[in-house]
């Protein structure tokens, strides 16, 4: 377990000698000389959005078809078409978003960097405003200034984290993201539509309705947990909700132009 989890656990429980524990100075040394970052390697964004995504649309889309016909092949066949178009669109979208986040970091820290070079004078203003902001003033403000932009690379960092809140975004991730996105669609999208190939058409929509919910509810109350919600029925009932919501328009879609 990483410091920064630990942090979290201790926050969580409430615990201040495990928050202490956390931040003693050998243990926040050793965390910087590893250069960790927050939650490491985790993915709920990007699960999150692929799963939910995947999983409401093609209730919605099975909902649909199935008040409109009594045909489970028709909806077996319109679920599994709609599954592999969205985890596929889904996946794209992901992959290309994260490009376009990494080129757009990349042109804004090439044009700071042409600020830097062509007009030093003002950027070091834009410094000492972004300093004077946070409460630093006369000599102290000044030598800040003036060991940030002795250094171009921190300089450079400064004004793209600091004055532009922008974090530099890694292209290799474009790939993996895209896939996970695409992945967790897969399966969200699988959900509903499984009952279908073994139960009544009337007893999987049912079936499939209470497993959704229940998912999205689960998920609602997971990703509360993980990312420090403080009422995790309030965030549970919420995704439920909006989840079910969604869906059901899939559905009055089916009632009003039933075949």
């Amino acid at each position: 377990m990483t410091r920064i989890q630990d942090a979290r656990k201790a926050y969580l429980e409430k615990d201040i000698n495990k928050l202490k524990a956390s931040h003693l100075k050998n243990v926040v040394d050793k965390d910087a000389e590893h250069k960790e970052k927050h939650l490491v390697g985790f993915n709920l964004p990007e699960i999150i959005l692929g799963g939910q995504d995947g999983l409401v649309n093609v209730l919605g889309v099975i909902l649909g078809v199935a008040a409109a016909t009594a045909s489970s092949k028709v909806v077996i066949v319109a679920g599994l078409a709609a599954t592999f178009a969205e985890s596929v669109s889904m996946a794209a979208v992901a992959y290309t978003s994260k490009l376009a986040e990494a080129d757009y970091y990349q042109s804004e820290m090439e044009r700071e960097k042409w600020e830097i070079e062509n007009a030093p004078e003002g950027e070091v203003e834009e410094i000492r405003v972004l300093y004077r902001d946070y409460g630093f003033e006369g000599e102290i403000l000044e030598d800040i200034v003036k060991k940030i932009t002795s250094d171009k690379d921190i300089w450079l960092k400064i004004m793209m984290e600091q004055e532009l809140k922008l974090q530099r975004v890694d292209r290799k991730q474009a790939l993996p993201s895209g896939f996970l996105v695409g992945i967790s669609a897969l399966i969200g999208s699988f959900i509903p539509l499984t009952a279908y190939f073994f139960l009544p058409i009337t007893y999987a929509t049912i079936f499939s309705l209470i497993l959704a919910a229940g998912v999205l509810f689960a998920a609602g109350y997971y990703k509360a947990k993980v990312t420090l919600g403080r009422n995790f029925m309030k965030e549970a009932i919420k995704m439920l909700l909006i989840g079910m919501l969604s869906a059901f328009v899939g559905y009055l879609v089916g009632i009003i132009f039933k075949v």
